[in-house]
């Protein structure tokens, strides 16, 4: 799968699988999980998902690389934010507190070429 494909980042479906999908600050969300949200916030009945133990290995393989593309949405809404802040000279140790680690993991992770 393309990393630069547009992948709903709940379900990890792509944007030509579903009617509709919608981004957000560095994510996206289908109009099927929309729907079953809408459902969630009006109690109504919600369908039943297998259990993962009652999947094939191919759709545990498709599942993994879906949600693996869209950690990769994340990540890049992530580092476009770390070097908006970095920009600003907010400095290393703010954005690891932020992110809940250390400022030399913060620097490590994200730094690239600055």
């Amino acid at each position: 799968m393309s990393d630069n494909v547009l992948r709903c980042s709940f379900c990890g479906k792509v944007r030509d699988d579903v009617q509709h999908l919608i981004a957000g600050p560095g994510v996206f969300i289908c109009n099927e999980c929309v729907e079953l949200c809408e459902r969630v916030m009006s109690d109504q009945p919600l369908p039943s998902f297998p259990p993962l133990d009652g999947k094939t290995d191919e759709e545990l393989l498709a599942d993994m690389a879906r949600l693996d593309a869209s950690r990769g949405q994340v990540e890049a809404a992530v580092q476009d934010r770390v070097l908006r802040l970095r920009s600003r000279s907010v400095t290393w140790a703010r954005i690891g507190e932020a992110l809940g680690v250390s400022r030399q993991s913060a620097w490590e992770r994200y730094s690239g070429e600055e």
